[in-house]
């Protein structure tokens, strides 16, 4: 039998949602899980955050469960979805408003070899129909909204300079939009299918976010309430506070991963309207956000007991090495925390505790931390 996460109070991604920007961390194959989710929400808690994209084939025949089961702190949080039937879209969307997701998003930018030959990600660009075709089998099928995420053209495109490769970036966006699109994500980068990998896709074909920016500008006459987001090599707060008027909010990928305190700017990012880009990563928002983490874990183990499933820290800790970039000491707490011996030992609420508190030893002025007294 299913499993559904039974949410009370889900929160609604609708379109006054919209009243400030969307500040986003990216879908990320094998970054981008339940844990991970879990600990960037403790950094922010307006940041929209994305699962891993999950396949079609993946929901309708594999473990619902395991793809979809997650901790109701993440809210608001986005199901990434791969694939290009719309009859499996559709039960697919069906099963992610069931789990109380609060919105879906159709992968057509992946430009990997393995996701085109699965018929899905970037190369779907080629085919608005049956993209708009997927588009509309979900907004039937569910009541929660419908975003696409894709790439500003295919292999080598000049939409900066061809009226014709301009022309098709704007009909794929427009098509999807008819359909039922409320939000389109543009990473501002050709895909090229063939030639290139993954990781060389997201560094060699040129950025143009003046191109993203008057897509979105064009779009908008045709479907004003449609929100666009930039993607694509943003690395910092102030790269996104620059480009603040130009995009209706922005998608993060590796730097939140990687930097993941830039998160802790984003609230202030969305409440200032672009205007406070800085932020303090201050000793006592460290042991808060420290605090948090043993309580997210504590929950989690309480969870795997629970269901009688096996606990390992690791599959934790190994999202939050970044978090003390640039501390003195850092080096130190990230060998702590990647310490498999150590890691496998952890097998109990105060041992849980106990790791923590001695991970941040290492950390210097930063070192320690007391847990709340009904801990």
């Amino acid at each position: 039998m299913t499993e559904t996460v039974q949410n009370d109070n889900p929160v609604k991604l609708s379109q006054s949602s919209f009243e400030k920007k969307r500040l986003a961390v990216a879908p990320m194959m094998e970054w981008t899980d339940r844990h991970c989710r879990s600990f960037h929400r403790t950094l922010s808690k307006d940041a929209v955050l994305y699962s891993e994209m999950v396949t079609t084939g993946a929901l309708l025949h594999g473990d619902v469960p395991r793809h979809l089961d997650y901790s109701q702190d993440q809210h608001p949080v986005v199901l990434q979805l791969g694939g290009s039937e719309p009859s499996d879209l559709a039960k697919a969307a069906t099963l992610a408003q069931q789990w109380a997701y609060n919105e879906i998003d159709l992968n057509c930018g992946c430009p990997s070899e393995r996701v085109q030959r699965g018929a899905f990600g970037a190369c779907l660009m080629a085919e608005p129909q049956l993209v708009a075709d997927c588009v509309k089998a979900m907004k039937h099928a569910v009541d929660i909204p419908i975003s696409v995420k894709h790439r500003l053209g295919l292999d080598h495109m000049d939409a900066a300079n061809s009226k014709e490769d301009y022309q098709f970036a704007l009909d794929f966006i427009l098509a999807v939009a008819d359909a039922g699109a409320s939000q389109v994500t543009i990473h501002a980068r050709n895909a090229v299918l063939k030639g290139l990998s993954p990781k060389e896709n997201r560094t060699k074909p040129p950025l143009r976010y003046e191109v993203a920016a008057q897509l979105r500008l064009d779009a908008q006459k045709h479907f004003p309430h449609l929100q666009v987001l930039l993607n694509g090599g943003l690395e910092n707060n102030e790269q996104m506070a620059a480009h603040w008027d130009d995009f209706d909010g922005f998608m993060v990928g590796r730097a939140a991963y990687h930097f993941p305190a830039m998160l802790l700017g984003w609230d202030e990012l969305l409440s200032s309207n672009g205007e406070a880009a800085g932020y303090l990563f201050s000793e006592n928002e460290w042991h808060r956000v420290q605090i948090a983490l043993v309580k997210q874990v504590q929950a989690w183990f309480a969870e795997c007991q629970l269901k009688s499933k096996p606990f390992y820290i690791g599959a934790f800790t190994r999202h939050i090495l970044g978090l003390a970039h640039g501390r003195a000491g850092s080096r130190y707490w990230r060998q702590r925390l990647s310490d498999h011996h150590a890691l496998a030992k952890v097998q109990s609420r105060a041992a849980i505790a106990d790791f923590f508190l001695d991970a941040s030893l290492t950390l210097g002025d930063w070192a320690g931390f007391e847990l709340p007294s009904d801990e």
